[in-house]
């Protein structure tokens, strides 16, 4: 309690322009993106060979973002995409949080899979789609499976090499008190590699995420990759702007709730000490 008293003085006790620099930082940052933006926009509208594309300019697509926000249209795109990334970091996680820690305590494990596992997280998820849509019967189970291929590699890693950071003397504290092996998965290894596993969730929600658009140009007629082929497919540029955008909103959102919860997680291990 103490230490977390301590922490706790030591943030509120930052001078008033350390606290305000991240978010002044932050809109800076935000603001040479949109005067980028304008100029990029302002460039292909007074270009003869660019002109055609000139609604991919801010003010068009802010435009479009307003009405799709207003009509509540984008709630109905991007349902269907969370619930896809949600299904298949599900399942990446089942899959790759207990192989993790068994790769992580288990020497001759992991040393018995260390190749064949590189060799497949370097291949494109994407290479898999003939595959997905051949054994799948349903378009959802196809793009959640390419979405579980893509997550479960910085699941597993991460988790194992969590694993592999704990203190020995931790796990024979536990052993000597009468931990069962239950006991032990329980209350020592997850609790010690949760911000590993959540670390390894946020890097594996990035590459979901970015894996989601061009597997729901498949078969589907819903989602935020379908969405941006229809408006590709329609000429509609502000329209295709403006779902780009709601894409990076929504990714930027689901990082920042996953980094509070390191930080959460972190705040937590570094008092237990």
């Amino acid at each position: 309690m103490t230490a977390l008293a301590d922490t706790t003085e030591a943030r509120i006790a930052l001078p008033p322009m350390r606290r305000l620099r991240g978010p002044a930082f932050g809109l800076l940052g935000i603001f040479v993106l949109m005067a980028l933006w304008w100029l990029g926009g302002w460039v292909v509208a007074n270009d003869p060979d660019l002109f055609a594309f000139a609604d991919f300019a801010p003010a068009p697509t802010l435009s479009a973002l307003w009405d799709i926000v207003t009509s509540g249209e984008v709630f109905d795109m991007s349902g269907p995409s969370l619930f896809r990334v949600g299904a298949g970091l599900g399942i990446a996680a089942l899959l790759g949080v207990p192989a993790g820690i068994a790769i992580g305590r288990v020497g001759w494990l992991r040393e018995l899979t260390n190749v064949p596992f590189q060799f497949l997280r370097m291949i494109s998820p994407l290479s898999w789609m003939p595959i997905a849509v051949m054994v799948y019967d349903t378009w959802d189970a196809a793009i959640v499976f390419l979405i579980g291929v893509a997550a479960i590699w910085p699941i597993l890693f991460s988790t194992a090499a969590g694993v592999r950071r704990i203190d020995p003397a931790w796990l024979k504290v536990a052993r000597n008190l009468g931990a069962n092996p239950v006991h032990m998965l329980f209350v020592v290894i997850l609790p010690a590699i949760a911000v590993d596993i959540l670390t390894g969730l946020r890097l594996a929600l990035g590459v979901a995420w970015v894996v989601l658009v061009p597997a729901e140009y498949l078969g589907v007629t819903s989602g935020l990759g379908y969405a941006i082929n229809d408006a590709r497919d329609t000429l509609d540029y502000a329209r295709l702007a403006a779902v780009v955008v709601v894409i990076g909103v929504i990714g930027f959102t689901l990082d920042y709730l996953f980094m509070l919860a390191i930080r959460k997680f972190n705040w937590v291990r570094e008092t237990a000490h």
